[in-house]
């Protein structure tokens, strides 16, 4: 008789799409078991595959599911921010200005005053103004990332050391927040913050912020990503050593896909390179098989690409549609290329007509190659138009959600609504659309853009609303079901990374259980519950300190 080495008995077992409650039955299974860091059973009286060596965990009406996985993540960025600056957690300019003096005066030797978190809403029309940085750090200097990552605050010292003025011109891909007479502002938009050059960070930061990275997301039960730029261009850091490193000496215990960027200002030449990167950045639980385009910005700052117009604020419409950050005529013979040698194309599209060009390149893809299981995925996903929604099932593209953003909050009513066409306000983040016309959905967090947490992504998904926000729900008729919303986050997102995401017999046991059975509690109770158990491979990796594991 086979024992196996651990055995979870007395729960619901959410197995993403492999029998149980989530398959349309009344009752889910209770029990599961696990031999050799894969699933040696799944059902409910499990109790001769017991032995006297198996460790036994008591759910007591706890949730086990699959490890969670993000499919848009950069976790060597958050985990290096982590160790920065870090003005997250709040929207309250003196908490900023507070946290930055007091970083400057902790770290007096820092050269520079590197870091990020700060959100539009915090200042008029979502721009910082640089004499607020020189009032706190008058010697230094000061470059200081939004929460989307789109956007630099900068003070007077950085602006003067990179020798940027009122005659600068703006970048191509990016723009240089000015005042009424064309002296820069202090915020640099997109490409303009490529003007700056920013000191490198250095191998052993970028090693030690992938390490802490992925402390905190095995707490949050996440035991797989795909970090979407890694060998990074265009002004972007290249964190791959940190992940090859990790992969040869045993500390990446997550599964990784690693994105390879898509440099915007090469054309198709560089697809050889990508092959060479694809093989050498492959080793242990790395694999480099994703090419990441980056095609257009943020509705925040207008570089989002739509079909239709910006308003000003007015509402008058203007002519800005956003920016394209690789030529759409183009686009469809690079994707077509990057298909036929077996790459997976993950898409940065933002606004509808970026959502569009994606979708025209995969369709050429599949009319030149025919069929193929690379697995492209559009995130993001803001506009969609509705034309275009029945396409992702056509096509067999993935929509990886990042639907912590589909919610009532300042950045959103403040900044985005006023701004966009009418039509395009009732368009933004369809996820139930998608849904209801067969896409396969997947879910991510663009950390550190925004948290990390697929519990709090997963309740905005289910509600339209964050936790303990009393806001109206944003467009309710997009909310997902939570069977469907945890899918997302598991099998989903396991899909894009071609790894186990379900729960069934001979599937590695990359495992989580949650301190509560979500599907026993009310829908608006979901952002509270949290982690108390993950495994990968079968393997412990976080124990929270209240859980009980037998």
């Amino acid at each position: 008789m086979t024992h196996a080495d651990l055995v979870f008995t007395d729960g619901h077992v959410f197995t993403a799409g492999a029998g149980g409650r989530d398959a349309g039955q009344e009752r889910p299974p209770s029990a599961l078991a696990v031999k050799d860091g894969r699933i040696l059973a799944v059902g409910d009286d499990l109790g001769d595959l017991v032995g006297p060596g198996t460790e036994r965990v008591d759910l007591a009406g706890r949730l086990l599911l699959p490890g969670f996985q993000d499919a848009h993540i950069h976790a060597v960025m958050g985990g290096v921010e982590l160790g920065q600056c870090d003005l997250t957690g709040t929207t309250d300019l003196d908490e900023y200005l507070r946290r930055i003096r007091d970083y400057a005066d902790r770290n007096p030797l820092a050269e520079w005053i590197l870091g990020g978190g700060w959100s539009m809403e915090s200042f008029p029309n979502g721009i910082p103004d640089r004499r607020l940085l020189d009032q706190v750090v008058p010697g230094r200097p000061v470059f200081l990332l939004n929460r989307d990552h789109h956007a630099a605050w900068v003070n007077t010292l950085t602006l003067e050391r990179a020798g940027i003025t009122a005659s600068t011109p703006d970048p191509s891909s990016g723009r240089i927040d000015r005042e009424p007479d064309g002296t820069p502002i202090g915020a640099l938009q997109e490409g303009a913050m490529a003007l700056v050059d920013v000191p490198e960070t250095s191998p052993d930061d970028f090693y030690a912020g992938l390490l802490r990275a992925q402390e905190l997301l095995h707490a949050l039960g996440i035991t797989a990503w795909q970090d979407a730029m890694v060998a990074a261009a265009n002004g972007y850091a290249d964190v791959s050593d940190a992940y090859v490193r990790a992969a040869n000496d045993g500390t990446l215990t997550a599964t990784v896909v690693g994105a390879l960027w898509w440099d915007r200002d090469r054309d198709a030449e560089q697809i050889a390179e990508l092959v060479e990167k694809r093989l050498s950045l492959t080793v242990g639980n790395l694999r480099c098989t994703s090419v990441k385009l980056m095609l257009d910005g943020i509705a925040e700052n207008f570089t989002a690409a739509m079909t239709e117009p910006y308003r000003d604020a007015c509402g008058h419409a203007t002519t800005n549609r956003g920016l394209s950050f690789i030529d759409p005529e183009a686009l469809p013979r690079y994707v077509t290329e990057l298909d036929h040698r077996g790459f997976q194309t993950h898409f940065h599209a933002l606004g509808d007509r970026a959502v569009r060009d994606a979708l025209d390149a995969v369709e050429a893809a599949r009319e030149a190659n025919g069929p193929s299981n690379t697995r492209p995925h559009l995130a993001h996903l803001q506009v969609v138009h509705p034309d275009d929604i029945p396409r992702f099932a056509q096509l067999g593209a993935t929509a990886n959600m990042q639907p912590y953003w589909a919610a009532h909050e300042p950045q959103m009513d403040d900044l985005t609504i006023p701004f966009l066409d009418p039509a395009a306000v009732t368009r933004q983040y369809p996820f139930g659309d998608l849904h209801r016309a067969g896409a396969r959905l997947a879910g991510g967090s663009d950390w550190p853009v925004s948290s990390p947490d697929p519990l709090q992504g997963i309740h905005v998904a289910v509600n339209r609303v964050l936790p303990h926000e009393k806001r109206a729900r944003f467009l309710p008729g997009q909310a997902l079901d939570l069977r469907t919303a945890l899918t997302a986050y598991t099998a989903g997102s396991a899909y894009v990374n071609r790894t186990d995401g379900v729960l069934q017999k001979n599937r590695r046991a990359d495992l989580v259980v949650l301190d509560r059975d979500l599907f026993a509690a009310p829908p608006e109770e979901i952002g509270d519950a949290r982690v108390d158990l993950t495994y990968v491979g079968g393997v412990l990796r976080y124990a929270a300190p209240r859980a009980e594991r037998g």
